[in-house]
């Protein structure tokens, strides 16, 4: 009988992995498939047009769901001036270097494929990998177009990783630890808890560690690799059909896993902000561990799908603004990027670093909890001020010039300009 448990005990927890590793994929999968969606709807509303709606409906969908088949029907080409295996592995390396972050990342309390102590030193190093995939695509495809973009891409990588590593050690001294799991759990409670608002320090750093994340994901305005004005499409202009959709389901991938880093981190993971941790409580609540085991694993269950769903909600956040960021601003160039990342974003996150380690020592001793009340208060109402000056602010845009929309109010036009339109 030992030999016997001996024996399957091993093809059980091979069992778990290997279902693991498909919930993972179809996860990442379906994620790129929702967001491919959102982003055709949301530029369509930051351009005065209403993006996707044929296919699936007034809201259009399964236009993504067309597209995807559309691919799996092209002809797999390969140039022939191209390396075919170079060729053929540069968007796997990539791909998989997005969906392993994923093995560390905690999507609720203890609800993580891959536990580890050192889990955001992990997905950091696992999503850089994802560079030798787009220099293998760009040097395979023997285009010149291609290789540009290719060392474009492993410059802007491995320039921003720098500050964005820098960042992430900020909220990691605060916490004392490197597990996921532990730093999100300690923002437990009130949104005070919460280390985007633990000091001046933590809140800057959140906004140097997403401009970075951003650019590491080659998201505009940082896509220099995919600059269609300069390099027709970058890395991937010979790619077509399933390879292709690899890198865009690296891309929208490495997107919620830096977005998921980022709530982690520092907007309390999968804590809402005003209720205690649910899996815990609720589970308290049903029965106790010993005596009544199936209400408390019922009531464990029913609060982790409550906070997976929280923390799915507030990554989603972030990748929406990251879509409205590469609508609304335009491309800079290789040198301003390059710049941008040397010049201001690295010194800036040395001196965040060099901060909270001063303030974990000297400062927070003293000011203790009663600080992050009052800075939560400040970074609020910071916030709900730049909001709304931008939702007050009147457009600039041509359309209100010309009167060519009459969707808002915005005054009559002057006769002046009338007559020169």
């Amino acid at each position: 009988m030992l030999a016997l448990s001996a024996w399957r005990l091993p093809t059980v927890d091979l069992f778990l992995a290997i279902l693991e590793a498909l919930l993972l994929v179809g996860f990442v999968a379906g994620s790129a498939v929702f967001f491919i969606w959102l982003e055709r709807k949301v530029a369509g509303r930051i351009q005065d047009r209403l993006g996707p709606t044929r296919v699936g409906g007034r809201f259009g969908w399964l236009q993504t769901i067309a597209d995807g088949i559309k691919l799996l029907v092209k002809e797999d080409l390969i140039p022939a001036d191209a390396d075919p295996m170079l060729f053929r592995l540069g968007p796997y390396i990539a791909f998989c270097g997005a969906f392993t972050a994923y093995l560390a990342l905690p999507f609720a309390n203890g609800w993580v494929a891959k536990p580890l102590s050192i889990g955001i030193f992990f997905m950091l190093a696992v999503m850089s990998t994802e560079v030798f995939g787009i220099i293998l695509a760009g040097y395979g495809s023997g285009s010149k177009w291609a290789l540009f973009g290719g060392m474009r891409e492993a410059a802007q990588m491995v320039s921003y990783e720098v500050p964005m590593a820098l960042c992430v050690l900020v909220p990691v001294i605060v916490a004392g630890s490197m597990d996921l799991n532990y730093i999100s759990n300690l923002q437990a409670g009130g949104i005070w808890n919460w280390y985007v608002f633990h000091d001046p320090f933590t809140f800057l750093a959140f906004w140097t560690y997403f401009t970075c994340a951003t650019a590491a994901c080659k998201r505009a305005p940082f896509d220099l690799a995919e600059a269609e004005s300069e390099l027709v499409a970058g890395f991937h202009t010979e790619y077509s059909g399933l390879r292709w959709s690899f890198f865009f389901m690296a891309e929208y991938g490495a997107m919620f896993a830096v977005s998921g880093i980022a709530v982690l981190l520092f907007l309390g993971g999968w804590h809402t902000g005003f209720l205690p941790e649910l899996s815990s409580t609720l589970a308290s609540l049903l029965g106790d561990a010993e005596q009544s085991y199936g209400r408390y694993w019922l009531g464990w269950a029913i609060g982790n799908t409550i906070n997976a769903v929280v923390f799915i909600v507030k990554s989603w956040l972030l990748v929406f603004v990251q879509m409205w960021v590469r609508w609304t601003l335009p491309r800079l160039r290789i040198d301003q990027v390059m710049m941008t990342c040397l010049k201001y974003l690295l010194p800036i996150s040395c001196v965040l670093l060099l901060g909270v380690s001063v303030w974990q020592l000297a400062v927070y001793p003293w000011v203790g909890p009663y600080f992050s009340y009052v800075w939560c208060i400040v970074c609020l109402a910071l916030v709900a001020w730049m909001a709304w000056k931008v939702w007050t602010t009147r457009s600039r845009l041509p359309t209100s010039v010309t009167g060519a929309t009459n969707l808002w109010d915005r005054g009559p036009i002057p006769p002046e300009l009338v007559q020169k339109v």
